[in-house]
């Protein structure tokens, strides 16, 4: 049996819709995005235990939180206790260039561990990234992220036991916008190149620096080529 002229038709539509999908996703896969980045941190969230949390620095790119720990002088610490002061978070942006699905540098983030009192720490602490995006784009976007900040009692003789931890938030490490009628995403993957660090640690009064790395990824929007297949599948129904 010949196919219908309607059917032949709705097949031709069908492969010309699927090439020109195809074509303009492999336009997105191709391009390269540059720009300048920089940050600021926003109101924390507490935790169950956190009864008196003290934090400074939202809206800046350094954010602290806990009270030292300072001991009163006593016979055999005349001069009190030695004074670290409280957990730090510094984040600088950089400028960038970046590969549609590829690893790129966004931030470097230094994180220093304080020693501080119980019940004034916080739980987590957002991340506004702003980024600045150059020609063609152009345009500048705020993307939300939150890091993770878990704080141990430090009651072990083992320093390694004692260190602290910052992870970035799985839950919350992706944003997106559109370029060119294209929409893409922009995620915050981990503190190195190949997507499989998402934390880090550093022992008590310690220092640590690192990257933060991120990823730009096309969003396919499939919607077209299903909405053609269920009518090529519709006219392939009526005519059986």
């Amino acid at each position: 049996m010949k196919l219908s002229l309607v059917f032949a038709t709705a097949i031709s539509s069908f492969f010309v819709s699927a090439t020109t999908v195809f074509g303009i996703s492999n336009q997105a896969n191709a391009l390269t995005f540059s720009g300048t980045s920089s940050g600021t941190w926003g109101q924390p969230t507490l935790g169950n235990t956190d009864t008196n949390p003290t934090y400074t620095g939202v809206g800046s790119n350094t954010f602290t939180w806990g009270d030292p720990n300072v001991c009163p002088p006593s016979p055999s610490t005349p001069s009190g206790c030695a004074v670290t002061g409280s957990n730090k978070l510094t984040l600088n942006g950089n400028s960038f260039s970046a590969d549609i699905n590829s690893a790129f540098k966004i931030a470097d983030l230094t994180y220093f561990n304080g020693t501080v009192l119980n019940g004034t720490i916080v739980e987590s602490v957002p991340l506004n990234l702003n980024v600045s995006f150059n020609p063609p784009s152009g345009n500048s976007e705020i993307f939300d992220f939150k890091l993770r900040l878990l704080n141990t009692p430090n009651d072990s003789t083992d320093p390694e036991e004692n260190a602290d931890f910052v992870f970035i938030d799985t839950n919350l490490r992706n944003g997106s916008f559109t370029f060119e009628g294209n929409k893409y995403t922009f995620e915050l993957t981990s503190f190195n190149p190949d997507f499989t660090q998402i934390s880090i640690k550093a022992l008590e009064g310690g220092t640590i620096e690192t990257a933060i790395y991120a990823k730009i990824k096309p969003i396919p929007e499939p919607s077209l080529l299903v909405g053609i297949s269920l009518l090529a599948i519709c006219v392939v129904s009526r005519k059986k």
